[in-house]
């Protein structure tokens, strides 16, 4: 490829909305161009970097027999009301009707899809398992867009889905997938990537897991342990917590706390750690006019995915203004004499066996001291809704857990029979007994991978892209291209290793400096720079420099072609 035929800008300067590292890096090279909030068109360079990505998922997912499909991208209500998913799910799914005046929809996800096309043509345990996957644009109508390719509303990704007649079977191909992703990731070029157990949000199933790379920018908190590896996201993440002595029974007793409403300012007033409070956060049920009250140890916090979870139902912020309606004396909640209308309450783990706790009186200006959950509220049954804490034991070796931000680059999920249940999909054992499949599921997003690469392969000069992915292999920067010497040889170089099946970018721009070509290049992060200038011509010389060690090498003419394609195998040799 000519570069001064390449559409898209080269820039200095970060556009003042840009944030993340990777956005600033791909819009500055020239690589993506948003088209509106979360929507993004992406010139060819990163075009080129997709299909690499895709081909190398695709090559691991053949490893595993996986079977490539192309599912629709509009579908009808009903194939998703009959998983149940089409009310469950909020604004971000887009729905519309069509000119008939049937309802359809824009697919998020392809779980239904995958059941829809299988279900009656799979009749038997000898057909399975079997994976079918494909790799196609999505659209959610995230409400949080950011990081350029990192979170967006359109987008590509690789969703595969795996049919199996035993629990057990599916385990075994689960793990199979869990290490095809690590190779892909590695191929890809990824280094700080850790796989690690998550909640399955609307997925559905029990068991899932997320491919996260580790990075400060990341959305998502990580809970690590170095001495064992216990790895988790926060959402699911346990912890032992040091035990607290809270000292000689006491009886309950109301007092006076004034204008101290905050856990923080009762517990000053009173002269008592936060850890021998209670407090309560409350929490509405999404699209539903009910309250969801939690009590917890002062000093935790709570985990709003595991609360979901508890309760099975999706929760936003609680709005004061209705306090008056729901009973609750905001600032003042307690399990004691709560009189809660139309709501719920959950009480913490923390609190189990926990007793001489401050909490709420659900009066204005008063607490309780000496509060026993079980004793005083009758409470029975506790839940572990908090978030875990740096410092706090790993509850699998005992030793301190630490926490780190993610990106979420990959995700798969054991799903059950949730979706082959809900759409009446059997087929016969070997018994001749109509049984249920259960199902796994599998995905990458493409955009997000790329965005992964630039967050992390990079330099102060630009991008670093592997060359298992990168649009070009090399990249001629051709000094004085108006130089009719240095242009022959430039032009003979590009087309010889183009002979050669070698992907090449040739800088034939005029009129331009050669530090802006180098900074171009820089920027850029092709693996190889060649560059051509006419005191190369005059010296039968020229130098090539890899971009990931700015190594040096310089070739004769004559040895020119093969010394390139021995730095291309050894840069290949890193991401096999």
């Amino acid at each position: 490829m000519l570069l001064s035929k390449l559409v898209g800008d080269r820039v200095k300067e970060t556009p003042a909305d840009v944030k993340i590292l990777s956005h600033a890096l791909l819009v500055r090279a020239g690589y993506i161009k948003p088209v509106a909030n979360g929507i993004y068109s992406l010139t060819s360079p990163a075009q080129l970097m997709s299909v690499n990505i895709e081909n190398i998922i695709r090559d691991e997912m053949n490893k595993l027999d996986g079977q490539e499909v192309k599912f629709p991208v509009v579908m009808p209500k009903e194939m998703w009301e009959a998983s149940g998913r089409y009310y469950s799910i909020g604004s971000e799914m887009v729905r519309f009707k069509d000119r008939g005046g049937k309802d359809m929809l824009l697919g998020m996800t392809h779980e239904e899809a995958a059941v829809h096309l299988v279900k009656n043509t799979v009749s038997s345990y000898t057909q399975l398992p079997f994976m079918i996957y494909q790799i196609q644009t999505k659209f959610r109508d995230e409400p949080r867009c950011r990081g350029g390719l990192i979170r967006v509303r359109e987008f590509t990704m690789k969703d595969a889905y795996s049919f199996h007649m035993t629990q057990e079977d599916l385990e075994d191909y689960y793990y199979k997938c869990l290490e095809a992703y690590n190779n892909i990731f590695r191929r890809i070029g990824l280094k700080k990537f850790i796989a690690v157990k998550a909640d399955s949000g609307m997925m559905g199933g029990n068991v899932s897991h997320e491919f996260m790379l580790l990075t400060e920018v990341g959305e998502d908190t990580l809970v690590l342990c170095d001495e064992c590896g216990y790895k988790s996201n926060m959402e699911v993440a346990t912890s032992v917590r040091d035990a607290v002595d809270f000292g000689e029974r006491e009886e309950m007793k109301e007092v006076f706390t004034g204008d101290a409403k905050e856990i923080e300012a009762v517990s000053k007033f009173l002269g008592v750690p936060t850890e021998k409070t209670m407090k309560a956060v409350v929490f509405a049920v999404k699209g539903e006019d009910t309250t969801v009250v939690v009590f917890i140890r002062g000093d935790l916090e709570v985990n709003e995915a595991k609360l979901k979870k508890v309760i099975r139902k999706n929760v936003v912020p609680w709005d004061k203004e209705t306090s008056s309606e729901s009973g609750i004396v905001s600032g003042n909640i307690g399990p004691v004499g709560l009189n809660l209308k139309n709501g719920t309450v959950v009480f913490d783990k923390s609190l189990e066996g926990a007793y001489n706790l401050v909490a709420g009186a659900n009066k204005e200006g008063y607490h309780f001291t000496g509060v026993d959950a079980a004793r005083d509220a009758g409470a029975t049954e506790f839940y572990d809704v908090a978030k875990v804490r740096a410092g706090e034991r790993c509850p699998v070796c005992g030793k301190p857990l630490h926490l780190k931000n993610g990106i979420e680059i990959g995700n798969i999920f054991q799903l059950g029979t949730k979706y082959t249940e809900t759409m009446g999909m059997t087929v016969l054992n070997e018994k001749g007994e109509a049984v249920t499949p259960i199902m796994g599921c599998y995905g990458i997003g493409v955009g997000r991978a790329i965005a992964s690469v630039a967050q992390e392969s990079n330099d102060e000069k630009g991008l670093i892209l592997p060359i298992s992915i990168a649009p070009y292999k090399v990249h001629i920067t051709a000094l004085r291209y108006d130089d009719e010497k240095v242009k022959a040889a430039a032009d003979k170089l590009y087309s010889d290793l183009r002979q050669k099946g070698i992907s090449v970018l040739l800088d034939d721009r005029t009129g331009v400096s050669n530090g802006v070509k180098f900074a171009d290049a820089d920027l850029m992060g092709m693996p190889l720079r060649v560059v051509v200038s006419p005191r190369s011509v005059a010296n039968g010389e020229t130098e090539v420099v890899i971009r990931r060690t700015r190594e040096a090498e310089k070739f004769s003419d004559d040895a020119l072609i093969s010394g390139i394609e021995e730095l291309i195998a050894k840069e290949q040799e890193l991401y096999k």
